[in-house]
């Protein structure tokens, strides 16, 4: 073999090794094991991927037969998204609630549970936590995602769940530097722009990063977001300023010093695939420092490697990306590939998940949501005296969280009130509180919303549902910005199913 054609293996390997790449179905396509071979060293999972943890266990074990060292990612922060519960609702609160119960204690324990889940599933990576500061009550993508809005709680909370993550031998990926919380636009449909100035960041976004960095956070995900502040031209994934000047640099310079994987957010995100499109896109995203291409979410199949891994050695000959950083970059994914092989070895997680709960249900999920409750009105409500009627007022779904998670307390209350009944009502329904006046009849209502603040329309419907029946129930399951309402108000920071379970206890029992 001459030393061009060895030079042109090791490229193409190396352009492989950077991806992470997406894939249908429950076991693995011939395409994706024929690339494992040759040099692909990452996979992502998704809901569309997962069935049951034995059907988890069994898929990432057929990856590892063609590749042990394995970067199995998934996008499972708990709460409302989720993958390992996709089709049920999560077993655990999600990070509002985590964090307004401010237990760092109780963080680092639910990180490790559903770490040591994952684990046991074969998944090695995880893209949570959110370090999002939520200083802006709009934002459409954050939200419950969140911590919280202050940046020191925040921290502390990231810095727990990293710890929990990585001890029961799953890397974590802190998300989305430099920081998605003070947008009022989602970056899967556009680029959101933050006009803070620099110390501002420094005081608030990055804050969490920071800490998460000095706790040996593995990963980090970079945001499509612009930040004039670091980078008037391009978006976080695609700015050195942020990758290489702010994230990787050392603190003696200013940086953060973060020494491990730079993972881009999905580079099919239309902040990204539709301004540079996905090849263009990459290809600077490497340049800029990243050394993971994270695409799959919305796309998956081989087509899509095969113009990824062509369009990064294209520019490395054309000189457009240096040789150095591509390989630089795959080194860094073997080496985090290397670390996760040898703490699934410590943490003894290999061989089939059959023993993992399908819920905890009793666990330690449960009881973070029933003590990241809020609950007004209580000392003068009787539980309900007979079958109620669950209104859903559904907004649009967030495209990170899905829509088809199910949500709210509807489930546990048939469970517990048998004879319960639910309807779901939008923003297109006409009146919905007469709609749902209707359709209740007699039956006690209880109005289910998420993020009441940020839908006029589902304001204008509670208020009407309280003003026409004041026993009303109403359960917010997102960000408790607006004032309580009805005759009891149940906040519970995040619509994973256990917070929908602890809701329905308290409506149930009084």
């Amino acid at each position: 073999m001459t030393t061009s054609l060895r030079a042109s293996d090791t490229l193409t390997r190396d352009a492989l090794a950077v991806l992470q790449p997406g894939f249908a179905g429950t076991s693995a396509p011939s395409w994706l094991l024929r690339q494992l071979d040759e040099g692909l060293t990452s996979v992502g999972l998704f809901g569309r991927n997962i069935d049951s943890p034995e059907q988890l266990a069994l898929l990432t074990e057929q990856l590892r037969e063609v590749r042990p060292e394995l970067l199995v990612a998934i996008d499972e922060e708990g709460g409302d998204v989720t993958r390992l519960e996709a089709r049920t609702g999560s077993s655990y609160p999600g990070n509002l609630a985590l964090g307004h119960v401010d237990d760092p204690v109780l963080t680092r324990a639910v990180a490790h549970e559903l770490g040591g889940r994952l684990a046991a599933a074969g998944v090695n990576l995880n893209w949570a936590p959110s370090a999002d500061v939520n200083s802006n009550p709009d934002n459409p993508v954050i939200g419950v995602r969140s911590f919280g809005g202050d940046p020191e709680l925040v921290a502390r909370h990231t810095v727990a769940y990293v710890e929990g993550l990585q001890a029961a031998g799953v890397a974590a990926c802190v998300k989305h530097f430099p920081g998605h919380g003070d947008t009022a636009v989602d970056s899967h449909h556009a680029v959101p722009r933050i006009d803070a100035d620099l110390a501002t960041l420094r005081g608030r976004e990055l804050v969490p990063f920071a800490a998460a960095v000095d706790a040996g956070s593995k990963c980090v995900m970079s945001a499509h977001i612009l930040l004039p502040a670091l980078d008037a031209a391009h978006p976080g994934t695609l700015s050195s300023a942020a990758l290489t000047g702010l994230l990787r640099a050392p603190r003696s310079e200013g940086g953060l010093g973060h020494e491990g994987l730079i993972v881009t957010d999905g580079m099919e995100m239309q902040a990204i695939s539709a301004t540079y499109g996905l090849e263009r896109g990459s290809v600077l995203a490497l340049a800029a420092g990243a050394d993971a291409i994270c695409v799959g979410g919305g796309l998956s199949g081989e087509d899509t490697v095969l113009r990824l891994r062509d369009a990064l050695v294209g520019a490395v000959r054309d000189g457009e990306l240096t040789e150095e950083r591509l390989a630089d970059a795959a080194a860094r994914v073997r080496s985090l590939a290397a670390w996760a092989k040898g703490a699934r070895g410590r943490s003894g997680a290999g061989g089939p998940a059959g023993h993992a709960p399908a819920h905890a249900q009793d666990g330690i999920g449960l009881e973070a949501a029933r003590r990241a409750l809020v609950v007004t009105g209580l000392d003068g409500y009787r539980r309900l005296s007979g079958p109620g009627y669950v209104a859903a007022l559904t907004p649009l779904a967030n495209i990170a969280v899905g829509d088809e998670t199910p949500w709210g307390p509807a489930a546990e209350l048939e469970r517990m009130i048998p004879g319960t009944r639910t309807g779901t009502y939008g923003s297109t329904d006409g009146d919905v509180a007469a709609t749902v006046l209707a359709d209740a009849g007699d039956r006690p209502v209880v109005a289910v919303v998420r993020d009441l603040h940020r839908h006029p329309w589902m304001a204008q419907a509670v208020e009407q549902l309280v003003a026409a029946r004041p026993s009303t129930v109403v359960v917010e399951m997102g960000v408790p910005q607006a004032s309580p309402q009805g005759a009891l108000h149940v906040a519970t920071r995040g619509a994973a199913r256990v917070c929908g379970r602890a809701a329905a206890e308290v409506i149930a029992r009084g």
